[in-house]
């Protein structure tokens, strides 16, 4: 992992609390959002220029970040 994840920000004036990139109001969740769509970071790049390559990388491993566990406990029905 890289230092990327200095650029996820949490401010609870910006975006409710919610993780944005560099503390301006794009939050992490629309920016996975429009990656799942198949977006591509190129094409969130040009809609958006406010944003840079590094904050794709950081959202993706913020991502990553969040999806590691160390056991899942099964419920039974």
């Amino acid at each position: 992992m890289t230092d990327q994840l200095g650029r996820i920000t949490l401010n609870p004036e910006i975006c409710h609390g919610k993780p944005t990139i560099r503390g301006l109001r794009y939050p992490v969740e629309m920016l996975l959002e429009l990656l799942s769509t198949g977006m591509s970071a190129a094409d969130i790049l040009a809609d958006y220029p406010d944003l840079e390559a590094e904050d794709i990388t950081a959202v993706l491993e913020y991502a990553t970040q969040l999806s590691r566990v160390q056991r899942v406990d099964l419920l039974s029905a």
